[in-house]
């Protein structure tokens, strides 16, 4: 979708959702026990050598920005969940299929 279409979309108040997976990464950080802030979500994927931060975790959970397919793998290694659960594909959140 071009900029200027995603601009006049918020300016007119329809959302434009860029992921699917969002929803899904918010729930599995506050079902983790214990509940995992989007601080230590972020840091856990640097650890694992991705460069995203808070800001990036907030917009992914919001839908607002993008998610590559190796930051889905990683997001699902780091909240010991399924990527197909990421994605909906699957019920259950663990019974890790990511390695």
């Amino acid at each position: 979708m071009g900029i200027l279409l995603s601009f006049i979309l918020t300016i007119i108040g329809i959302a434009v959702q860029r992921n699917v997976v969002g929803p899904r990464v918010c729930q599995a950080r506050r079902l983790a026990t214990p509940p995992v802030s989007q601080v230590d979500l972020a840091a856990r994927l640097q650890v694992l050598g991705l460069k995203i931060n808070q800001s990036a975790v907030s917009k992914i959970e919001q839908g607002q920005r993008p998610v590559l397919d190796i930051e889905v793998v990683a997001i699902a290694k780091a909240l010991r969940v399924s990527a197909a659960w990421l994605f909906g594909e699957a019920n259950e959140p663990s019974g890790s299929s990511t390695r």
